[in-house]
């Protein structure tokens, strides 16, 4: 467990928090939330001990473990992506030093029932427990899986760490945490990096997580998917609800709605309070009444509504200019970069006003072919050939990186504005929340989320009728990525989207077009159907390859009868066992609950011999529980890999 208590850090003179507490349990799953600069990776590097706060402290049980992974990093390994990935298990060396050494000072003690030797055999034991969870003897087939399930493939385990970009180097830096198994996990907008099949990976790892979790996200499925808690960081406080995300947005604005109306009666009650006052102050039979008026007047305690955060990008894309019907065509084109081939014979046509997404794995060329379409590579073969007055907008991957750093917020619009647009600039950059204190500032300084937006906003300054977005939500908080949505709903031409986040996706598009294999396959359906189409079609190839392989001999097909009769046997005991499983999940649960509480009690004071032998009681029994959870957990996952 860890405990945060009265936590103040100051930023410019300003304070970023203002005396906050809460306590993070052994299976938490919280969703840190709030706008933009309101604190949540400050609050990730200061529980990581990267940071230290101007006052309060953190306090963390003994040998708790916390892994960390920031938004941005400059990894900088020049091993292989394997070797970096399996520098996860150094640990297990340390940890094994320290057991050797605690277990060496054991058999030198004979103060048996000492407070020092019963803290000597919990130490021992926890150890031991942290040993075979890391499990050094799988080491191999552990760093394998996570690997595989974060997108490398197995051609690259050998590759160099510097044969990658920075977005592949992060999804080691991941893979190495999850490897580790801390006892605590904080991710600071893990999903930037990763595809949706990753990113579905990566979600159902999560959930079956054994240790707590704290995440900032902007990926809407992806905090409902993992928590059932939200901490909202708003003015230097914070709001604890026992909630995933979209619960505790009802809940925060049936809130907001409750102290509306509190002090409207409040307020009400005031005006005739004092009404009553200045009707009677000066009576001398109606003295007495009058002043305990004013005393509960100064008593009373005035309801104040939250701050709501208003302050999201509002906009609508300009009209877009008529285009021909056909938006743009390609026939057998494909790319290469030196010897690898990225792109293979795609046949491709978007018609006019058509709204589609380009999904898939990272490297499999989405962003490739947007670059053609947009007119950036030309070295491709095939046709390409785009329709009568197609005009495009395009917003690229890296956009962000792509401005002058050196030119200020408002000539970066002003250079490209022309016409009538030239007097629209303040009002532009207004709606994308740069202020008149903001429009001076040079672009290097911004923060991402910034920077993202002014690019965003040069959208607006000349009229298409074909925008291309490759990751346009990257850096954008939840309320401004549901404005962008409004706004590509409304807008009147073609568009190509390039997007992993599933929530900004749904209702969005009419066609998906899945990047796989050099190739493209399309899908007429919403993304949470194909979703659900994949585990179908992955289903049916299993089934084809069944049938292909099933023998049709009468002796073959009483072999598959005893076969069948066994997996029959075999699916009953793998029933059994996960419903153990799901019970010994809620024993674990509630064990840890009484130990926290017990926790709670030692820290304030010190207990009776009976209350501690109690405490070590649960704390056997939790362990004997977690034993058989492991052992069992271990079992089922053997059995599914045959």
């Amino acid at each position: 467990m860890i405990t945060i208590n009265d936590i103040s850090i100051f930023f410019g003179g300003n304070k970023l928090f203002d005396n906050v507490s809460f306590t993070i349990g052994d299976r938490d799953r919280i969703g840190l939330v709030g706008k933009n600069g309101a604190g949540k990776s400050t609050l990730l590097k200061i529980i990581s001990s990267h940071i230290s706060p101007d006052g309060g402290n953190i306090v963390i049980s003994k040998n708790q473990t916390i892994g960390y992974l920031p938004q941005e990093m400059i990894p900088s390994s020049e091993t292989t992506v394997f070797q970096e990935a399996k520098k996860a298990f150094d640990d297990i060396k340390k940890i094994q030093q320290k057991l050797d050494n605690i277990n060496e000072t054991l058999l030198q003690r004979e103060d048996y029932t000492s407070k020092e030797y019963a803290k000597l055999i919990e130490e021992q034991s926890e150890l031991n427990e942290r040993l075979m969870l890391l499990d050094i003897t799988n080491a191999d087939s552990q760093t394998e899986k996570v690997l595989l399930g974060l997108g490398f493939v197995r051609e690259d385990f050998q590759r160099s760490m510097t044969e990658f970009s920075s977005g592949w180097q992060m999804r080691v830096e991941l893979a190495k945490i999850l490897l580790k198994k801390p006892n605590l996990i904080l991710l600071d907008e893990p999903t930037n990096h990763l595809d949706i099949e990753s990113i579905t990976w990566l979600e159902n790892f999560l959930i079956q997580y054994y240790g707590a979790i704290v995440l900032v996200s902007h990926d809407r499925c992806f905090l409902d998917n993992i928590t059932n808690r939200t901490i909202e960081i708003t003015a230097g406080k914070i709001y604890d609800y026992k909630v995933n995300y979209s619960a505790y947005c009802e809940l925060h604005q049936k809130m907001i709605e409750s102290q509306n109306s509190q002090m409207i009666n409040q307020q009400r009650q005031i005006l005739e309070i004092e009404k009553f006052i200045e009707r009677f102050r000066y009576k001398a039979t109606k003295a007495k009444q009058v002043q305990s008026k004013i005393k509960m007047l100064d008593k009373m305690d005035r309801i104040e509504v939250d701050d709501v955060d208003t302050s999201s990008i509002h906009f609508r894309f300009p009209p877009a200019p008529h285009s021909g019907k056909i938006v743009l065509e390609m026939k057998n084109l494909s790319k290469s970069y030196e010897n690898k081939q990225v792109l293979k014979n795609i046949n491709f046509i978007l018609e006019r006003n058509q709204k589609v997404a380009f999904i898939g794995k990272n490297g499999e060329g989405k962003s490739t072919l947007s670059k053609i379409i947009v007119g950036e590579l030309q070295d491709y073969e095939g046709v390409f050939t785009l329709g009568h007055n197609v005009k495009i907008g395009y917003f690229a991957q890296n956009q962000a990186a792509l401005l002058d750093g050196e030119k200020t917020v408002f000539e970066t619009i002003d250079e490209i504005a022309v016409g009538e647009m030239r007097t629209k600039i303040r009002n532009i950059l207004g709606s994308f929340l740069f202020g008149d204190e903001d429009i001076d500032k040079k672009v290097k300084v911004l923060s991402g989320g910034e920077k993202t937006r002014l690019a965003l906003a040069k959208l607006l300054l000349s009229e298409v009728n074909l925008l291309v977005l490759d990751e346009p939500t990257n850096h954008l908080d939840l309320i401004s990525k549901d404005i962008l949505k409004s706004a590509l709903l409304d807008y009147t031409g073609s568009f190509i989207l390039v997007s992993h986040d599933r929530d900004f996706l749904q209702g969005l598009t009419d066609i998906l077009y899945e990047f796989k294999n050099k190739g493209i396959k399309e899908y007429h359906c919403d993304i949470f159907e194909y979703l659900d189409q994949k585990k179908i079609q992955d289903l049916d190839e299993l089934n084809l390859r069944t049938k292909q392989q099933t023998p049709t001999k009468k002796a073959e097909i009483s072999e598959n009868k005893r076969l069948f009769e066994e997996n029959k046997e075999r699916e009953k005991a793998q029933r059994k066992k996960r419903n153990r499983l799901n019970k010994l999940e809620e024993e674990i649960t509630k064990k840890e609950d009484e130990l926290s509480n017990m926790e709670l009690k030692i820290a304030d004071g010190l207990q009776d011999n009976s209350f501690y032998n109690d405490y070590q009681t649960k704390k056997d029994s939790l362990n004997k529980l977690m034993e058989e959870w492991e052992e069992l957990s271990m079992d089922l996952d053997e059995e599914n890999k045959k």
